[in-house]
């Protein structure tokens, strides 16, 4: 798939942001991380990708998370592109959180920002971190082992970090009294999203809560200029849906969406 050159992002934003990213620091943490190591820890042999994953490209990168290249940038890039402060914005979710979690899991980690922030939070609780790269769980795991882009810098958090698709996980049902999921559902179609709740709903034990931040489907799908601003295959889908509908559909109860900053939304249920 070849990357799109009418964003906004290619036409105007990305040279901005690419000339403030400090790009010696990226490539020291390219050079300082075991790639295929990873890969080999973190993919279980065999593993097959979903279409709707490796099939397409996100924010201008060819072969989209499934890279290097998207990993070391991904971070750097995202606290611009996340407004007004990208940690306002993953605390968020973290102040929706109105009792102790002992068991979490955090749906499309990709590089840990929100895991590392639930686990820092609630740190007796039992944390761990899915997601479909084994590159994003790379960044992830150095992170985590430095404490990096915590606001109370905190090395060795002890987070589980596991590969596999938010959709059919290998976690026994009841595993869970609190799954999150951040900025995860804009970059899955509709029916993947639907998929997602689902399993979220059989892995959560009666009484727990399910939170997710994400774009606001509303301010999106009032101002279609944002939508074209990155490459982002599903972000129309994703904009033209309800996610209270669709948490809804997966049974789960007293769902609430509350909007963070207009360009943003959390969203709540529980399994009653």
């Amino acid at each position: 798939m070849a990357i799109r050159t009418d964003t906004l992002w290619e036409q105007f934003l990305s040279p901005i942001v690419q000339g403030l990213l400090d790009k010696e620091q990226m490539m020291a943490v390219r050079d300082r991380i075991d790639w295929q190591g990873t890969i080999d820890r973190y993919q279980a042999a065999e593993f097959s990708y979903p279409d709707y994953y490796q099939g397409q490209n996100f924010h201008g990168i060819e072969g989209g998370y499934l890279t290097q290249t998207a990993a070391i940038t991904y971070d750097p890039i995202t606290q611009y592109v996340l407004p007004p402060y990208e940690p306002w914005v993953r605390q968020s979710l973290i102040n929706e959180i109105d009792f102790y979690p002992h068991r979490v899991l955090d749906l499309g980690c990709g590089t840990g920002s929100t895991t590392m922030l639930i686990k820092q939070n609630f740190p007796s609780a039992a944390v761990t971190g899915l997601d479909l790269s084994p590159y994003m769980l790379a960044i992830a795991a150095d992170r985590c082992s430095r404490g990096a882009a915590l606001p109370t810098k905190q090395a060795g958090l002890d987070i589980d970090w596991q590969h596999g698709t938010a959709e059919a996980t290998q976690f026994e049902a009841g595993s869970f009294d609190l799954v999150t999921a951040s900025l995860l559902f804009h970059e899955t179609p509709p029916e993947i999203a639907q998929a997602i709740l689902t399993e979220s709903y059989r892995l959560l034990a009666p009484g727990g809560t399910m939170l997710i931040l994400d774009g606001n489907q509303r301010t999106l799908r009032s101002l279609e200029l944002l939508n074209n601003i990155f490459e982002e295959p599903y972000i129309q889908a994703y904009a033209a849906g309800n996610l209270d509908a669709w948490m809804g559909k997966a049974g789960f109860d007293r769902v609430q969406t509350n909007d963070v900053f207009w360009l943003n939304q959390v969203t709540r249920g529980v399994k009653v």
